[in-house]
């Protein structure tokens, strides 16, 4: 039986990506014969671009890892990143045709498996795209896995995501996701820094959320985050700021059963709140 496509939010755009290549979990083949030479020379156009902006705005365990994506000219198999991957956290990629499931993509973090939509951008949603592709997975998420803390607590959100479900509060733990794995910033000795993914990909997110003086950026707090929308079609007007990674690892290891309770019974924030 087919799994089914998955849409963004509320978007009533048609699913991007072949799902019947997808088996039950989700996960799927990467489909490498399928790329063309004029998606290797998106990929490798898009790298060249955000390598030259992450120098002094991403933090600097990314810029560390940032090498061991390994290719740069076309999209790389992810065979190949998992030989080192693996090696350096007991992570691996794998690919998914695009946007999957909550239980699914929360299963596969608690098992240490981050999954990676596996097609490309057009040449005209080369500045800006809703979906998340091939370049933001692997650009933005991949290399922090091999940071051993940040690791670990990827695979910790997977196994929270699944009890959020079982608790109908996963929009709350998306908020969460959404303010620090998506569009986190930490702060360094030498200054703001970018950790989110979200951030990292985008050439504009990433001036506007280290450079810009026009966004609130707010110390992290779990039950502030959980109170705030978000947007997906601009850039972000509230950024929560962590100290490390230990301090994100820390902060959400506790049980959440009581703060979802707590947060249920107050008011949402619009993602511009400053109260």
């Amino acid at each position: 039986m087919a799994v089914e496509p998955v849409v963004y939010g509320a978007s009533e755009r048609p699913p991007r990506g072949d799902y019947s290549r997808a088996g039950a979990d989700y996960t799927c083949p990467q489909n490498y014969a399928g790329y063309t030479q004029a998606d290797h020379d998106t990929y490798r156009r898009l790298y060249e671009r955000q390598v030259a902006l992450v120098p002094g705005r991403a933090c600097d365990e990314f810029l560390t890892a940032l090498p061991t994506l390994g290719v740069k000219d076309r999209i790389p198999h992810f065979d190949e990143i998992n030989d080192r991957l693996y090696k350096a956290t007991r992570w691996e990629i794998v690919a998914v045709p695009g946007l999957i499931p909550e239980v699914p993509f929360f299963t596969l973090l608690a098992n240490r498996k981050f999954p990676v939509t596996d097609w490309i951008r057009t040449p005209e949603e080369f500045d800006y795209i809703v979906e998340p592709d091939v370049f933001h997975d692997l650009f933005g998420h991949v290399p922090l896995l091999f940071n051993p803390i940040f690791a670990d607590h990827m695979q910790e959100y997977g196994k929270g995501g699944l009890k959020a479900h079982r608790l109908e509060s996963c929009e709350l733990l998306s908020r969460l996701y959404w303010y620090t794995i998506e569009f986190g910033l930490i702060r360094q000795k030498d200054g703001l820094r970018a950790y989110g993914a979200g951030i990292l990909s985008s050439p504009g997110e990433l001036q506007h959320a280290v450079d810009s003086p026009e966004p609130q950026r707010l110390p992290l707090d779990i039950e502030r985050v959980m109170r705030t929308r978000y947007k997906i079609d601009s850039y972000q007007q509230t950024y929560f700021v962590i100290e490390s990674f230990q301090e994100l690892f820390d902060k959400t290891a506790p049980d959440f059963t009581p703060i979802y309770a707590k947060v249920k019974g107050m008011a949402e924030l619009e993602a511009d709140a400053t109260a």
